[in-house]
Parts: C-alpha cells; sequence; structure tokens
C-alpha cells in the first residue's frame, strides 16, 4: 500500500480525482486559498525551470568526447532530428484529427473566479531562452577549453537540480494538479472533456506506433539492412519501460535486447544506448506536442498557429536532449516553452502535466524502442571510422 501511495502516477491522479470532487463545492473562502496555492505552486515550478534547463544541458554537452567527436555529433543530430520529426508527425495529427473530436468549446459559459486576494510572485533568475542559451555557451566553452573543474561544478549542480526535481518539484504537483482542477471543476470546464482526453490519449499511443515505423524503415534504408533483425528483440524492452516508466530502469534490458541483433555491433550499442535513453525522447515530444494542441482547444478554443508550433516543436526537441531522467522529465523541461511561446496559463500546464503522465510510460517505451534504429544508423555511420566509442564517452 506505501508503495502505491508512494507513486507519481496514483498522487497525480489522486489529485485530479480530490480536484474535481471538491469543485463543485468550493465557497469564496476555499476559494481564495485554492487560488493562492495554485499561484505560488506555479511560481515555484516555474522558478525551478531555468535551473532544470541550466543543469541538465551544460552536463549534457561536456560529457561528449572530442577524440569520438563524429560519431557523437552525428549521434546527436539523429535523435534531434528523431524528436523534432515526431513532433511535427504530432501536430500534422493535430491539425487533421483535434477539430473533428467535437471539443465543445465553453470559455463563454465558464463561471468567473474572484480576484486574488493573496498573491506571491516568486520570478525565475532568468528566463527560458536565456537559460537555454547560457547552458549552450557554457557546456560548449567547458568541453572546448576542458574546464574539469567547472565540469565537475556543473555536474553537482545538476545532482542539486535533481534532487530539487525530486524533492520539491514532484511532490507539490499533486497539490498543482489538485488546485487546478478544483477550479476548473467549479468553472465547469473539464467534466465534459474527459472522454476526448480519453480518446487523445489512445490516438498518441497509436501514433507511437507509426513512427517507430518511420524509423525503423529509415533505419534499414540508410543502413542496407533488415530492420527486422533489431526491433524483433525488443519485445522486453518494450515492456519493461511500460511498467517501470523508467529510461534507467530499462537501461540493462534494452541493451540486452540490443545485443541479441545480429546487425548491431556491441562496440557501438554499448555507447549508443546508454546515449540515446538520454537525449531521444521522440515518444515523448510526440505526446507534448498532441497534448498541448489538445488542452489549447478545449481551454483556449483554438490551437496555436503553425508558425507557433514550428517553434515551440524546434525548441522542445532542444529540452527533450537535456530533459532529466525522471517521469515527466521532458514535459517539466519545456515548461517554460509551453508557458512563453504557447501563452498557456496555470491552468493550461496543470492539464498538459496530468494528461501526459497519464501516458507517460507509454512515451518511454517509445523513446527506448527508438533507440534500436538509432543504433543502426549509427552502427552504419561507423563504418571505416577510426573513432573507439565507449561508455565513458557519455
Amino acid at each position: 500500500m506505501k508503495k502505491i501511495l508512494n507513486n507519481t502516477i496514483f498522487r497525480l491522479l489522486l489529485g485530479v480525482i480530490v480536484g474535481l470532487l471538491i469543485g463543485g463545492y468550493l465557497n469564496d473562502t476555499l476559494l481564495q486559498i485554492i487560488l493562492s496555492m495554485r499561484h505560488i505552486l506555479g511560481q515555484l515550478i516555474l522558478f525551478l525551470v531555468p535551473l532544470i534547463i541550466l543543469g541538465f544541458v551544460v552536463s549534457s554537452i561536456t560529457k561528449l568526447n572530442k577524440d569520438s567527436v563524429k560519431i557523437i555529433s552525428f549521434s546527436v543530430l539523429i535523435a534531434y532530428l528523431s524528436s523534432i520529426g515526431a513532433g511535427f508527425f504530432s501536430s500534422t495529427l493535430g491539425y487533421e484529427l483535434i477539430t473533428r473530436l467535437e471539443i465543445a468549446n465553453s470559455a463563454n459559459d465558464l463561471k468567473e473566479l474572484p480576484a486574488m486576494l493573496f498573491k506571491l510572485d516568486i520570478p525565475p533568475v532568468f528566463g527560458v531562452m536565456t537559460s537555454l542559451t547560457l547552458a549552450l555557451m557554457i557546456g560548449i566553452g567547458i568541453l572546448w577549453t576542458e574546464a574539469k573543474p567547472l565540469e565537475k561544478a556543473f555536474d553537482q549542480f545538476k545532482d542539486i537540480v535533481l534532487l530539487l526535481v525530486n524533492r520539491v518539484l514532484i511532490p507539490i504537483l499533486p497539490f498543482y494538479i489538485m488546485s487546478n482542477f478544483a477550479l476548473l471543476s467549479y468553472e465547469g470546464s473539464i467534466q465534459s472533456q474527459l472522454p476526448v482526453f480519453l480518446t487523445v490519449i489512445l490516438i498518441v499511443i497509436v501514433a507511437h506506433f507509426v513512427w517507430l515505423a518511420v524509423l525503423y524503415t529509415i533505419a534499414g534504408i540508410y543502413s542496407k539492412k533488415n530492420p527486422w533483425e533489431v526491433l524483433k528483440h525488443y519485445g522486453p524492452a518494450y515492456l519493461t519501460a511500460v511498467g517501470t516508466m523508467s529510461s534507467a530502469a530499462t537501461l540493462g534490458v534494452a541493451l540486452h535486447s540490443a545485443h541479441q541483433s545480429k546487425v548491431l555491433r556491441p562496440s557501438i550499442t554499448n555507447f549508443t544506448i546508454p546515449f540515446f535513453s538520454n537525449i531521444h525522447l521522440c515518444g515523448s515530444v510526440l505526446t507534448e506536442v498532441f497534448f498541448v494542441m489538445t488542452v489549447s482547444q478545449v481551454l483556449y478554443g483554438t490551437m496555436p498557429d503553425l508558425g507557433t508550433m514550428i517553434l515551440f516543436i524546434l525548441l522542445l526537441g532542444i529540452f527533450a536532449i537535456g530533459a532529466p531522467g525522471v517521469p515527466g522529465g521532458t514535459v517539466m523541461a519545456s515548461l517554460g516553452i509551453i508557458s512563453s511561446v504557447l501563452g498557456f496559463d496555470d491552468a493550461g500546464i496543470a492539464l498538459t502535466l496530468t494528461i501526459f503522465a497519464l501516458q507517460d510510460s507509454f512515451g518511454t517505451a517509445c523513446n527506448i524502442t527508438g533507440d534500436g534504429a538509432l543504433s543502426l544508423m549509427v552502427t552504419k555511420f561507423s563504418e571505416g571510422k577510426s573513432e573507439n566509442i565507449t561508455e565513458e564517452a557519455i
């Protein structure tokens, strides 16, 4: 029972249920408490976002091995292209399908929330784009100058940020979710849309399989090898990822699956599988793009325009490379651009976090399984190259 209560997904679902139940019974006093809670917790979450970006992106860049720069650069490139490709595929599905889901826009029929009486602002140290640019500059500078003391300092900073994510961000999420769903329930905007979100989750899971088929087809064409010789071994890794929601917990099984393939070289997969498990998040990107489009339609009555979605996807692919290795890490790392690029308020962020968490295990499974296709590409690219890749290059 204690294990269930400590499960993040269970807590988020409990927050959703409690919020929906109490929303219809809120009086003026309770409304003020919930409004203040949502605002303060939201401020804390957005305060942590630039720190997450800085800590994880810098640390990821400094782990690149200059002696193996060609193969590593190719690996980073195809991981990024796979992630944004999944994002563009997802946005295309979104524009085609979301408008057909008969989402009722009830924005004009909602109860009006009262003005917040107690408001505590906690502005971030710097903005999202400043954080990303700073992280790229510092990371590249450390890599070029081989500043080992600074690299170690940022590794320790990353550990501190990860501790804050695990001990501050994740524990307050259920209360943030609860306050948002309580207010959404009070307004009357969420109850009728629950079947829509269940449909959306099913669409996204099917889209994962379509994107995996695309990845393995491209890998087969590029490598001139049969991609089924890789994919057929990935069943255990996929199921493990679904069960654990963790790339780290699945890593051993994924390595075993890759080593069973006759068309992959162990010397390559010993690098690519751990490396891609941290930077290749195609399933998570695909999911988040479709979900933010749905949330935008549900809460704001319209989807983001094409230019906005292109910018969002290109940035999301970068954030995915440096996302923390925790459940929901991709969406947490991208909260800043959800707010700044898409213009989501607290309700939009909370709703995106919640439905993302409900399918996070399938997104992780897509990420892990896709690593096999990318490993096949790297195997082909490495042929004839003199660089030796080891796990120390990560």
